[in-house]
């Protein structure tokens, strides 16, 4: 495995849906996890915001079911979820993880570095989205 030496940020979008729950839950977070919280919160301010039914086919939303490769080049299926719902033995992983937060407003084919809690850089490929799973 490469080494990763810069950081990917590719263009996402959102529902104003998403975009106002997500910015109220990282706000709310900000006391107990200031560093996801502000992770979380830097996508919100780079995504470009849509209503909700103008938001495109294959975007990684909050409830769908993404699978992604690694740089590594490992397959994984997981469901964005609130962290409430979330469960690491289902597949459903929280927005309010680096992991998580990477994921929101992706579309398949995209690519972004995202940051372990050691500060590891990390890639990952979006290879199919299925946002038919309401939150």
């Amino acid at each position: 495995m490469t080494e990763i030496r810069r950081d990917l940020t590719p263009p996402l979008t959102l529902g104003k849906n998403d975009h106002a729950k997500l910015t109220a839950l990282a706000e709310a977070g900000l006391d107990r996890n200031a560093n996801l919280a502000e992770i979380l919160l830097t996508e919100l301010d780079r995504a470009k915001v849509v209503d909700d039914a103008k938001l495109p086919e294959g975007v990684v939303r909050m409830g769908a079911r993404v699978t992604y490769q690694t740089n590594s080049g490992q397959e994984q299926t997981v469901t964005l979820v609130y962290p409430v719902d979330a469960d690491i033995a289902e597949g459903r992983i929280s927005v309010m993880t680096p992991i998580g937060a990477a994921l929101i407003g992706l579309k398949a084919g995209q690519s972004i570095t995202w940051h372990d809690r050691a500060d590891k850089r990390h890639k990952l490929t979006i290879v199919k989205v299925d946002a038919s799973v309401s939150v």
